[in-house]
């Protein structure tokens, strides 16, 4: 099993390496990739050193599973380069999300729609994944008919560059225009702008939580609406959600399917302020729920609050959760062999 790490210098492809070494994936090749100015470095994986090659020389090495996390524009250039090869690839980007030829898996959710004859697979963005796995055993019991979110996501989400923007400003130092991630200070500060704003006056990352919560949980005509905040946190993304569901629902049976859900942990224990926080997610692959309650101003609606580490269960883990769905069910051969 040859498994190549695409922009394994980044945030997310440094977590990538941690998650294959912590759930013992069973690599047997492991190369690491990234940019040109990277090339011919080392890095450590498992105790051995590697060396970091380019694209092309991971294209013609084949692997039978190519990570990405390397940005939209050089995902769709090289992720079909590795397809075509026979690699499977599990893309980090925006680049294929929205692509209805192209799978988009949060394993708890809908793992089975894979295949094994899929080239590409998505991963979507970290805000929706960490939401999906929480809403899904919640839709099937009662049906969600609206979503109102409101997302208050971490620094990290952003990169490095983000980060290094944070800690100067933390730190008193100044910066210039271009070493900033953000147009206002993140330090103290919470900014309602995450991503781009497009024409219809939402951001980028909104409509994100819009378009792949339908395609993930096959909700086409689900009505979601979304606001998006930047917060200086670290460790990760939180999430407050709204859900109108179509049947009527009892609180207690609601906590107990969460707490019984797949890769959710129910923490609402709100008389020793027990609930969830990204302080206590930093670090953890699973997602975090509590402060569950009634809409008490809508019929058949619940409130929710959704904590998960976004470098994490909102990236690396959720695509080596991927990778694991598909060698667990003998769909990495069945992929490599359609290949002539």
């Amino acid at each position: 099993m040859k498994v190549a790490v695409v922009g394994v210098t980044g945030l997310v492809g440094n977590v990538m390496c941690q998650v294959l070494t912590e759930r013992n994936f069973p690599l047997t090749e492991f190369i690491p990739v990234a940019s040109t100015r990277s090339v011919g470095k080392k890095i450590s994986f498992k105790g051995n050193e590697h060396t970091i090659i380019s694209m092309e020389d991971a294209v013609a090495a084949r692997p039978d599973l190519a990570l990405f996390s390397a940005g939209g524009s050089v995902s769709l250039e090289w992720a079909p380069k590795f397809e075509a090869v026979g690699s499977i690839v599990i893309d980090n980007s925006s680049a294929w999300r929205m692509d209805p030829t192209r799978p988009l898996v949060v394993p708890e959710v809908n793992a089975q729609v894979l295949t094994g004859k899929e080239g590409i697979i998505a991963n979507p963005n970290c805000s929706t994944i960490q939401m999906v796995v929480a809403l899904q055993p919640l839709h099937e019991a009662y049906k969600m008919k609206r979503l109102v979110i409101s997302t208050y996501q971490s620094i990290t989400g952003t990169g490095v560059k983000a980060v290094k923007q944070f800690d100067a400003e933390r730190t008193g130092q100044a910066t210039g225009k271009n070493e900033q991630a953000y147009p206002h200070p993140i330090f103290n500060n919470c900014i309602p702008h995450c991503d781009i704003f497009l024409d219809n006056d939402y951001t980028k990352e909104e409509m994100k939580l819009v378009h792949e919560t339908r395609k993930i949980m096959g909700i086409p005509n689900l009505a979601v609406t979304a606001t998006a905040v930047r917060v200086p946190v670290h460790g990760g993304h939180s999430e407050c959600v709204n859900i109108e569901f179509e049947n009527e629902f009892d609180i207690e049976n609601v906590k107990s399917l969460l707490a019984n859900a797949d890769g959710l942990t129910l923490i609402d224990n709100i008389k020793s302020n027990e609930y969830p926080m990204p302080l206590a997610a930093h670090h953890k692959d699973g997602v975090f729920v509590g402060r569950v309650r009634r809409d008490e101003s809508q019929p058949n609606s619940l409130n929710i609050w959704v904590v998960a580490d976004n470098l994490r269960k909102g990236a690396a883990t959720n695509t080596i959760q991927i990778a694991e769905y598909l060698v667990n069910n003998n769909l990495v051969k069945a992929a490599a062999s359609t290949v002539a």
